[in-house]
């Protein structure tokens, strides 16, 4: 089930969801005034990031500390 977070343009209270499915049209309500005019929110709970560097392939950073370096080898 996606999870997602929502601030209402009347009220500017932020506020999150978990919904049935990606798919599903929601209509959501604030909590706070009732309003519906809450807009979707990018979630940063669920944002995912690239890493800052990747050593070179066969190279290793140190970080690995059981053997299982995926760019150990070359």
């Amino acid at each position: 089930m996606p999870f997602y977070e929502y601030r209402c343009e009347g009220c500017g209270h932020d506020f999150d969801r978990l919904v049935r499915s990606m798919t599903a049209k929601v209509k959501v309500t604030c909590p706070s005034c009732g309003g519906n005019k809450a807009v979707q929110r990018l979630s940063v709970f669920s944002a995912r990031t690239a890493p800052a560097s990747s050593p070179a392939r066969g190279a290793q950073c140190g970080t690995c500390t059981d053997g299982s370096c995926p760019y150990a080898g070359g």
